[in-house]
């Protein structure tokens, strides 16, 4: 089936100039056009639009996905490029999930924080607190929050 920008952009949820900047930017290839210039987008051009969208999420920039789209032209040749930068590009999505887990421990750390100190009406009982009083599920959070006594 053929979509205009404007069908596939529905389609997806995104503006259909989102669409024309990716094919200005060469990132749509692929993507047919009618005698009149009007670009008609396929189900295929649908999947390869989700993985531009995932990978600019996931923080793959523009220029990135360039060059993936060389090394995707070059054929079989470029496999193992691929391949490691895919795997490359993994291993920082992984670093910034466990990054955002430590925030939000922090974030969960400090909801409860404030919710023991508006029950007491104050927070000075809490931040007073000594660590083997901490829930457990906060501990570690309030350990890495302070520089160690010993160290001082």
């Amino acid at each position: 089936m053929l979509y205009t920008v404007g069908e596939m952009a529905k389609v997806l949820g995104v503006p259909a100039s989102t669409l024309r900047y990716y094919d200005n930017e060469g990132l749509l290839p692929c993507v047919k056009r009618s005698k009149g210039g009007i670009r008609l987008f396929t189900d295929k051009d649908y999947e390869w639009i989700k993985m531009i969208e995932c990978l600019k999420k996931s923080g793959l920039s523009i220029k990135e996905i360039k060059a993936l789209i060389e090394m995707i032209n070059r054929g079989d040749a470029s496999l193992s490029e691929r391949l490691e930068l895919f795997r490359s590009h993994k291993k920082a999505v992984e670093k910034q999930i466990a990054d955002m887990q430590e925030t939000l421990r922090l974030l969960e750390f400090r909801c409860w924080y404030y919710e023991e100190a508006l029950k007491d009406g104050t927070d000075s009982r809490v931040s007073a607190l000594p660590i083997e009083e901490i829930p457990e599920p906060y501990k570690s959070v309030k350990q890495k929050m302070y520089i160690a006594d010993e160290e001082s």
